[in-house]
């Protein structure tokens, strides 16, 4: 009696001890919904919220959104409407990309040019006012014939990446401002393409289905009227009585910083690896999706279907950017590719095991397969996309922060094109048209194969810590952080005032 009158008088003392255990889950799921709310906070407020914004919305909804909506939309359009083959529709999409290879250009206007003194705003503005026109034109004209598609999709391309080098530049300013940010900032930058890309996944099938591809090129015309929206309330001080003739003089100077920057070791070996990873992964992306499409020799998927196809890939693109934000950021950028590219040489060979049908003889149906493959595939690539991101991020001088990672995110745009170049050579090469598939599984194989190359260059990537930097401090050297004006104004400090 003596005992159980203690315990009870223990259980008194305490009665909190077993409410505190039930609230414990309660507690741990508010964290977890409240842990991207803060960072979230904690980057606005360190940042300033218009960037945040101004990052979600050209990332989030202009680049992943947009994509989502367009790739599917102007692969039916060039299938069904233009009647090319998937070699040839190879061809265009480099060319559609062509406008994403020349942005040292535009990173070199927004570096040295300003508009009205400003270097930001307006090519915020003239990039959506661009995508807003050329979608339009591309939805209302019915009888636009391919050679003035390709301009118009051209155009709306160059308006995505013109505000994509813009934002950039604002990115790789924070970067140097705050470097223990900067993988932060490229997580924010994935994550938010990576959710813009789930919803145009998710919905470009149903869309494309209920309003065609010219319809679906007229809803695309939201994007870039929101990019407007973003420079009209990007935070930038004006810079006044600007020496527009010395211009040429900036230009100049500006690239004999970007010449004397990539003869530095530590900046040409990092670009050279980031080209040849890209260049001999070759794409064959579109022979896969007139293969997903035939009623004969493939599964025959819906529009819908493939849109959902399609969006699990975005959800593996989510996924890769939280690994890499949550677990993956601190360790070296060699280690951490090594490992990336080894399974990205190794999950492209789930398309062959589809291909050859070998999944149904498991009993897993071609839908199943197809969701596992996208999704696995898709994070592999992220994983592997982040940390030459962030390094990217960290290789640009001072003074030129637009241009330097303008120049470097066009020779990995280089390399895409490379890589979707090749591949339609080798689609057309192996006789892969719109009906015949038979030598598909040998482009596959070729592809996976030479995905696992690029480990033996990783000589190249520099093994450090990549919260620290890795260019000369001379490089470096800026104003002040917490004095926004001035180094708003530094790139320009030899144009202001006819000095």
């Amino acid at each position: 009696m003596e005992m159980e009158a203690e315990e009870h008088e223990k259980e008194s003392l305490h009665p909190e001890s077993e409410n505190q255990k039930q609230k414990t889950p309660v507690k741990g799921v508010r964290d977890l919904l409240w842990t991207p709310i803060n960072w979230f906070r904690m980057l606005s407020s360190e940042l300033h919220w218009s960037f945040v914004v101004g990052v979600v919305i050209v990332y989030g909804i202009s680049q992943g959104l947009s994509m989502g909506l367009s790739r599917i939309s102007i692969q039916y359009y060039l299938k069904d409407d233009q009647k090319v083959q998937p070699s040839e529709a190879q061809v265009y999409f480099g060319i559609i990309q062509i406008p994403w290879i020349v942005k040292p250009f535009w990173g070199l206007l927004t570096d040295t040019l300003p508009v009205l003194g400003y270097r930001r705003k307006p090519y915020f503005v003239f990039a959506g006012l661009l995508g807003v026109i050329s979608m339009l034109v591309l939805s209302l004209d019915k009888n636009l014939n391919l050679t003035m598609s390709l301009l118009a999709l051209m155009a709306g391309s160059a308006g995505v990446a013109i505000a994509d080098v813009t934002i950039d530049a604002c990115v790789t300013q924070n970067s140097i401002r705050h470097p223990s940010l900067a993988g932060d900032m490229q997580s924010l930058c994935g994550l938010s393409s990576s959710v813009g890309a789930l919803v145009g996944f998710s919905l470009s099938g149903f869309l494309v289905h209920l309003v065609g591809p010219k319809g679906v090129f007229g809803l695309l015309s939201i994007p870039p009227g929101l990019v407007i929206l973003v420079g009209i309330m990007h935070r930038e001080s004006r810079a006044r009585n600007f020496a527009y003739k010395q211009v040429s003089v900036k230009l100049l100077d500006a690239g004999k910083v970007m010449w004397t920057t990539l003869k530095c070791g530590s900046v040409w070996r990092p670009c050279l690896y980031m080209y040849l990873s890209l260049a001999l992964a070759l794409n064959v992306r579109e022979g896969m999706f007139y293969w997903y499409t035939d009623a004969k020799g493939g599964p025959s998927f819906s529009k819908e279907v493939v849109g959902s196809i399609f969006s699990i890939g975005a959800v593996g693109s989510l996924f890769g950017v939280l690994l890499y934000q949550n677990f993956l950021k601190s360790y070296p950028f060699r280690d951490v590719l090594f490992w990336t590219q080894l399974l990205y040489g190794a999950s492209g060979m789930l398309d062959l095991v589809l291909v050859l049908r070998i999944n149904l003889k498991f009993g897993l149906p071609d839908y199943l397969f197809v969701v596992i493959d996208e999704g696995v595939s898709v994070l592999i690539g992220r994983l592997k996309w982040m940390p030459l991101l962030v390094l990217s991020s960290k290789l640009c001088p001072a003074g030129i922060e637009g241009t330097f990672f303008a120049l470097l995110m066009s020779i990995d745009h280089v390399g895409m094109l490379s890589s979707t170049w090749a591949g339609g050579l080798l689609l057309h090469i192996l006789n892969i048209t719109r009906t015949q598939f038979e030598n598909l599984w040998m482009a596959i194989l070729i592809r996976s194969l030479l995905r696992i190359v690029p480990i033996a260059l990783l000589f190249l990537i520099p093994r450090s810590d990549p919260n620290l930097t890795i260019l000369p401090s001379e490089m470096l050297r800026t104003k002040k952080a917490n004095d926004v004006h001035e180094y708003e104004t530094l790139e320009m400090s030899s144009l202001v005032n006819g000095t």
